[in-house]
């Protein structure tokens, strides 16, 4: 039988954990899987939705960072900064999940500015504005456990359980 490295064990309980996680009903945040959402919303928004980008990109938005294409961000005209929120395409049913780090838009009816990449996820860059349901999303504190130093035997004994499992 093969040895595998011992990431490899962390690696298969990483995956088994996240898999637990989303069957409880929380949202993983991609590439930050210490920070995790209740999938069931603060409260729902509805209305229409656009989204800009070419002469925006480059300039500041609203909290002060740099307006890119290819963020997954959002703007609104009330919500806090940092605001994680569900974006669903009435249309199609696809949805995404944006930040807010801006403000507007300032048409009527509309609730909410995509960025480009954000637009395209959830394919409304075609018809331009879509109405569009927008859950804001609560974030779970995860609090972060230093683990402790197995010894020697200990090493092992999960070294043969996870070569076990395989």
């Amino acid at each position: 039988m093969p040895r595998f490295p011992h990431s490899f064990a962390f690696l298969a309980a990483l995956l088994v954990l996240s898999g637990c996680a989303a069957k409880k009903g929380l949202i993983v945040e991609p590439q930050k899987p210490e920070v995790v959402y209740d999938a069931k919303p603060v409260s729902v928004l509805h209305g229409k939705a656009s989204y800009y980008y070419g002469r925006w990109i480059g300039r500041l938005t609203a909290n002060g960072e740099t307006y890119r294409a290819s963020d997954v961000t959002a703007a609104h005209k009330t919500l806090p900064f940092n605001t994680m929120v569900r974006v669903t395409n009435l249309k199609n049913g696809k949805s995404v999940i944006v930040r807010i780090n801006n403000r507007g838009p300032y048409i009527k009816g509309r609730i909410l500015d995509l960025s480009l990449v954000a637009a395209q996820t959830i394919d409304m860059t075609t018809l331009g504005v879509v109405p569009v349901k927008a859950e804001v999303l609560r974030k779970i504190p995860v609090m972060a456990k230093p683990n402790r130093k197995l010894t020697e035997a200990e090493k092992r004994a999960a070294e043969k359980r996870a070569r076990a499992a395989l």
